[in-house]
Order: C-alpha cells, then sequence, then structure tokens
C-alpha cells in the first residue's frame, strides 16, 4: 500500500515572524511523520536586531547577539540558501545555493512568506556607492571597523589636515535605528579618545539628519524631545527637517543647501519590502502582500504572509499593524497555530495585537520608553530595554553571555580591535629555497618597494 504523501510547511525567512512560525511548529506538528516543515534563510542564524547598535558600539561581542538555527530548531527542517522565485499557483518555490548557487525547485503545500525587508536608498545620488547601513550582522561590524579605522587613521601627522572629515560622522534617519546607532557611535568613538594621543574632543562632529520636527517619532513628542535634549548636550549636533539629497567622496549634502564634510554615512531613514513579492499576483500595498486577519493572503489558500511582508489590517484603529519585531513575532505564532488549524481542523485564531509598547536607548544608561501607557525616561527606561530585550534573546547561554558583557563592560574600557577578514601575507617557494625577489615578499606584506645603493632595484641581497 503506497504511503500518505507529507504535507509540506514552507517557511521562507528566518527573522523574527519566520523563525516564531517555526518555534511553534517545532512544539505542535513538526515532529509528526505526516508533517514536513522547513525553514528557508539566507543566513544560518537568527539575529536578534535591537541589539545590532550594542555590536558596533563594541558593547557586546558579535558572536552574543545572534543563534545558530539548527540549535533552535531540533524537528524543522533547516535550509541555507536564498529565494530565487516563487510560483503560487503550481505551490513551487525555487531556491538557491551553495557556492555556485546552484538551483533547487521546493514544493509545498502551505507556504508562509516573511522575507523581510530591504534598505531603501530612494535613488540619492552616491547614496547607495558610499554609505553604510545598520540591518545586518555585518553591518555592525562594518561600522565598527570603520569606526576603528578613522581614528586610527585621524591620529596620525599626516592626516591632520584632514582630521575634520575623517571624524565627522552623519547618521540619516532620527528613528529608533538611527537614535540609537548615533548614540551607541558617540560613546564608543567619545571614550576612545583617550587612547589617540593626537586626538581632542573638539575634533569630532558626530551629526543627526531627521526629516521631521522631533526625532524618535514613534514615540510620545515630549519623550522625543527629551531624547533631543539629551544628546545634543553629549555633543551630538541634530539637525532636524532636513534630507539627505546627495553623498560624494567629499561628504553629505543637505536639503537645505548644507554640506558636512565626512567620510561616514551611516544609512537607517527608509525601507522596502523584499522586491520579490512584487513578482507575485497578490493585491499589495506600499509594496506588501495584503492580508486578512488570519494572516492569509485571500486569493491563494495555504499561503501566509508576516512581518514587513505584509500589510495586516489592525481592527481597533481601521489602519494597518506597524512592521516591528514584537508585531511580527507574535504574527508568526498565529500564523502557526492557522497552519496547525488547517492540518488537523480547529478554529482559526485571529491576529489582534494592540502593541506593548516602544524603547529606545540612547547611551550612557538612559533611555526612553512608553510602556502600556506609561512613560519612562533617563535610568529605569534604560534598565527596562536591557531587561525587556535580554528577556527576548533566545536560549539561556546567549542571555548569559550579554549578561556577562554588560557586567564586564561596567569595569572595563570598549575594545579597539579590528575584526578584519583578510588572509595573512603568504609565500610559495620552489624546492630549493631559492630566495624570492623582493617584489614577491613585499607587495605580500602590502609594503612599497624602496630600491637600495648598491643592489639591483628591487631585489633582496643573496643573504641577510
Amino acid at each position: 500500500m503506497a504511503s500518505h504523501p507529507k504535507a509540506r510547511v514552507l517557511i521562507l525567512g528566518g527573522g523574527f515572524g519566520g523563525l516564531y512560525a517555526a518555534l511553534r511548529l517545532e512544539s505542535t506538528v513538526a515532529g509528526d511523520p505526516d508533517v514536513q516543515v522547513t525553514l528557508v534563510n539566507h543566513d544560518n542564524f537568527f539575529l536578534f536586531t535591537p541589539m545590532l547598535h550594542e555590536v558596533a558600539a563594541s558593547d557586546l561581542d558579535l558572536t552574543n547577539i545572534v543563534n545558530p538555527v539548527r540549535k533552535l530548531l531540533r524537528k524543522v527542517d533547516f535550509f541555507q540558501g536564498d529565494v530565487v522565485a516563487v510560483d503560487l499557483q503550481s505551490k513551487n518555490v525555487t531556491l538557491a545555493h551553495g557556492f555556485d548557487h546552484h538551483h533547487h525547485a521546493v514544493g509545498f503545500d502551505y507556504l508562509v512568506i516573511a522575507l523581510g525587508s530591504i534598505t531603501n536608498f530612494y535613488n540619492l545620488p552616491g547614496l547607495k556607492e558610499r554609505a553604510l547601513t545598520m540591518k545586518t550582522l555585518g553591518d555592525a561590524i562594518h561600522l565598527r571597523n570603520r569606526l576603528i579605522a578613522l581614528l586610527e587613521e585621524a591620529d596620525t601627522e599626516c592626516c591632520s589636515p584632514i582630521r575634520g572629515p575623517l571624524l565627522t560622522f552623519v547618521i540619516a534617519g532620527g528613528g529608533f535605528a538611527g537614535v540609537e546607532t548615533i548614540a551607541g557611535l558617540n560613546d564608543f568613538v567619545r571614550g576612545s579618545l583617550r587612547f589617540y594621543p593626537h586626538l581632542k574632543e573638539e575634533d569630532l562632529r558626530v551629526v543627526l539628519v531627521h526629516p521631521g520636527p522631533t526625532i524618535l517619532p514613534e514615540l510620545r513628542q515630549d519623550l522625543g524631545a527629551y531624547a533631543q535634549r539629551k544628546l545634543t548636550e553629549r555633543g551630538i549636533e541634530i539637525r532636524t527637517n532636513v534630507k539627505v539629497t546627495s553623498v560624494n567622496d567629499e561628504g553629505v549634502t543637505l536639503s537645505d543647501g548644507t554640506f558636512i564634510p565626512s567620510r561616514t554615512v551611516v544609512w537607517t531613514a527608509g525601507t522596502s519590502p523584499n522586491p520579490l513579492l512584487s513578482r507575485l499576483p497578490c493585491v499589495q500595498e506600499r509594496g506588501r502582500l495584503v492580508v486578512n486577519e488570519y494572516l492569509e493572503v485571500p486569493q491563494f489558500p495555504g499561503v501566509w504572509a508576516l512581518g514587513d511582508c505584509a500589510s495586516v489590517p489592525d481592527r481597533r484603529t481601521g489602519k494597518t499593524h506597524p512592521p516591528t519585531a514584537q508585531h511580527a513575532l507574535r504574527e508568526g505564532t498565529v500564523a502557526a497555530r492557522n497552519i496547525v488549524a488547517a492540518l488537523r481542523g480547529g478554529r482559526k485564531k485571529s491576529f489582534d495585537f494592540g502593541g506593548l509598547g516602544q524603547l529606545a536607548a540612547i547611551g550612557r544608561r538612559t533611555g526612553v520608553a512608553e510602556i502600556l501607557g506609561f512613560k519612562f525616561s533617563g535610568f529605569v527606561a534604560w534598565w527596562l530595554w536591557r531587561t525587556i530585550y535580554l528577556s527576548k534573546l533566545p536560549r539561556f547561554e546567549k542571555k548569559l553571555r550579554v549578561a556577562l558583557d554588560w557586567t564586564l563592560d561596567l569595569f572595563f574600557s570598549k575594545d579597539l580591535v579590528q575584526f578584519v577578514t583578510q588572509r595573512a601575507p603568504s609565500l610559495s617557494e620552489e624546492e630549493t629555497h631559492a630566495p624570492a625577489p623582493a617584489a614577491s615578499l613585499v607587495e605580500a606584506s602590502g609594503l612599497p618597494i624602496v630600491p637600495q645603493a648598491g643592489r639591483e632595484s628591487g631585489t633582496y641581497p643573496q643573504t641577510l
């Protein structure tokens, strides 16, 4: 007798929405012999993005805010790769992976689309080519390396004429990502100056550019004003009601005509849903898939969309739910419950979540928070930020490592080591061990070749 085929549940994306859908299915149907659940993600880890700025500011070790997917999920299959195409009619997804990026066709019976968002540079001249972003672990490491490299460069005497642009940092976007990034960056750079004898506080210029009248528009205006005042007191220049219009090698031009000489621009001012969604034959709103209260894509039974990919109706306000992490993880749980209902029968659950509040860390053990209608600022808000996010970080091991990092940070200064990935200089010699030309040795070390009098230009002597 032929065996009954397994019901195939495919989850695209391992962010908050996709992971929490997988975790729910892990604890319900993933172990059943007639159900196969697969999670697809570009990385083999889950990134806890609320703590990303702390990696950039050297407050946390880079591995402590990521969790290997294979340690989080034991019954759910995992596929590390990229989604190339989704065919909803034939219920088939094309995936690519491996060093040669070869393709796989994977079928599904139930599909969860949680592909997240990408950075939008709005076609501003020079921005995509020159700006740094803060969405991935690599972004945080790259920003940290850039800050340290600029401090090292600016400390040299030969760079004293361009010290100003080297030590001018422009962050575009006054939302949570921009404010937390600039607060951490400011603390890190100013705290590091004592290790650079040729640099002074007045050499630094840290600028936050925001298109609105007050930063942190997601919070109440008085909390945004408090954060703005605190950051200004710490030497951060806040430019409101202006936007970045272009970036070149020399600096940043703003919409009011101001030009800021700078070598570092961090862009946190725009995101867009994954462009793959635009190729799907679904009703969309601002690039997001329109779903019903059960997070289903109405035109295609058995398809759900979550997080940044979905326009989720909010019955309380008549608008849509914001694409935040706290909403996405709960959407993932609700979608998983509805998948179980589709598999096993039962009542579907509608998504109804009003939000618990918002928090932002603004450096130097201060923060702002609005939780369940109550406002907090200063140390209490900062403590709440750390306590709440630590509790949300998956796995006890990571919680402990982060808590230890935060404790050690009370006693020691921030690390100034760059995380470089270049291979060490190497040399391939013949078996006779003949001396190598100077060009080979010196080029491998990255140093210039300097001819010496009395010797053939560009070669080392036979003996040293």
